[in-house]
């Protein structure tokens, strides 16, 4: 609507108005255009500007807000020559505010009342919000839209002030746009924003200023996958260590099985202490498992996410006289493994049998290096894998899982022996692979006569009786063992004394 239109309709509404007035002998005038309604930002204040009415023998301007179709005064300007006006209130930094002004005449009759306008055309102002995403770490402002006339709008600027500096346009939107999103901006800092309309003239409308602190949850810089390691009770035990300077508890734990496998979760722990510990107790130790842990905002967003961690699994196989270990290799760890190192039970507990460099995956062990040592009904195994070198100072162990093989219970008896100390095959005893749990062994001669007896499998018959050597004969011996497995054995036969001249 051009100006001149906007002065045609007035022009009818006076006419019209004059009749009802015609008792103060007023006519009545026609109304200002208000062109402009602008916001002091670091003041909320509000400027007013207009054109003049085109009538003459204007006495004043009033000022009024407009709601609802109806206007309220809230000033009157007694100075025709007057056309801007500043206007003191707290309500723009709340809600946008519409006014409107109209012109008074006072009456050619002394003692009567003037006469006043029809309200001008209605102009609001920009109310500037702004919010905080922290779930996308975005920044929204929006505004409602200004008006178009009298003045076309042709474009939006968004100004920005960051801790207390001065407020300075960096983004511009078009002009068929109430909002706008920053993706790039400081973490806790203070922004404060003011929203401008750009005139197709020049001139401009700000918005009242809209402040926030930009402060969001600090998530963890790094989370470590300290390890991924199989307990005694067959459970993969796992640990993760994560920035102390994180503010987020929350986290999501995944396990995937083998390398082709997709991650599921399978737990959502909260830390404690900068730690975070589960046991797996559905996991397949037999079966290599890869973790991750993910640190999961307000918004159910993971933000960081954990090196993996997997777990070693242990396999033995016999070759010839050898047990053969081999395992997978530790790879995932945020710094670098340092050794493997091989832990056996022969029936007396754990021990380390071999520490291995980092390359090795393979151990073989011959069978006669421990038969003497076994003693229990099972000998096992396990590796441990050390970190080293972590960027954070964390040293993992990761233990594999454990493999147990049944000992090789061999017995082998001589059949003949030379007792005649020359340190050659001097003594007679049955050769054992392992340590029996019960051990009985008896010689005689022909006659039933016992010429040597012993529960001590380590003992030897060095071919006397009472101290009295033993003419060269054919003996008879028995021998009964418990072996370490649980089997009960019974053997006999023969060995034959030689001496040799």
């Amino acid at each position: 609507m051009t100006k001149t239109y906007y002065y045609i309709i007035f022009a009818f509404l006076s006419i019209w108005t004059c009749k009802a007035y015609s008792q103060s002998d007023c006519t009545v005038p026609l109304p200002p255009v208000l062109t402009a309604v602008s916001v002091q930002p670091e003041t909320g204040k509000t400027d007013l500007v207009w054109s003049p009415s085109p009538s003459s023998d204007i006495a004043a301007y009033i000022i009024y807000t407009f709601k609802n179709g109806d206007g309220l005064p809230i000033d009157t300007i007694w100075d025709k020559s007057v056309t801007t006006f500043t206007l003191t209130s707290t309500a723009t930094k709340y809600f946008s505010v519409s006014y409107v002004v109209t012109a008074h005449r006072l009456s050619a009759v002394p003692g009567l009342p003037g006469c006043t306008s029809p309200l001008s055309n209605v102009l609001t102002t920009i109310f500037c919000s702004s919010e905080l995403d922290t779930c996308n770490k975005k920044l929204k402002v929006r505004w409602n839209k200004y008006s178009d006339y009298p003045k076309h709008v042709k474009e939006y600027k968004i100004l920005v002030s960051i801790n207390g500096g001065p407020l300075s346009e960096m983004y511009t939107s078009d002009n068929s746009t109430d909002n706008f999103t920053i993706s790039e901006f400081t973490t806790d800092s203070q922004y404060c924003l003011v929203v401008r309309a750009v005139f197709d003239d020049g001139t401009e409308s700000n918005s009242n200023k809209s402040c926030l602190s930009t402060k969001m949850q600090r998530a963890p810089a790094w989370i470590n996958a300290d390890y991924a390691s199989v307990d005694a009770g067959k459970k993969i035990a796992l640990s993760f260590t994560i920035d102390p300077l994180s503010e987020i508890s929350s986290f999501m734990l995944e396990r995937k099985i083998g390398p082709q496998g997709a991650y599921q979760i399978i737990d959502n722990p909260v830390s404690d202490n900068g730690a975070v510990r589960f046991t797996d107790n559905k996991a397949d130790t037999n079966t290599i498992n890869y973790y991750r842990l993910s640190a999961v905002n307000s918004c159910k967003i993971p933000v960081t996410i954990s090196n993996i961690s997997s777990n070693l699994v242990l396999t033995l196989r016999t070759s010839g006289n050898d047990l053969v270990l081999s395992w997978n290799s530790y790879k995932k760890w945020l710094g670098e493994v340092s050794s493997y190192k091989v832990f056996i039970n022969t029936g007396k507990g754990f021990e380390e049998k071999a520490n291995l460099q980092s390359a090795d995956t393979i151990f073989s062990l011959g069978y006669k290096e421990i038969m003497y040592e076994v003693s229990g009904n099972e000998v096992c195994f396990y590796v441990e894998a050390t970190e080293t070198a972590n960027p954070h100072g964390i040293i993992g162990k990761s233990l594999s899982s454990r493999t147990c093989s049944l000992p090789t219970e061999l017995i082998t008896v001589p059949n003949v022996f030379t007792p005649n100390n020359d340190m050659v095959n001097d003594y007679f005893r049955p050769v054992l692979s392992f340590t029996p749990v019960d051990y009985h062994l008896v010689v005689i001669d022909r006659k039933g006569t016992v010429l040597f007896e012993t529960r001590e499998y380590l003992e030897s018959w060095d071919g006397s009786q009472n101290g009295n050597p033993q003419p060269q004969e054919v003996c008879l011996w028995f021998l009964k063992i418990n072996t370490p497995s649980g089997k009960s054995i019974s053997r006999t036969g023969t060995v034959t004394i030689i001496h040799n001249k």
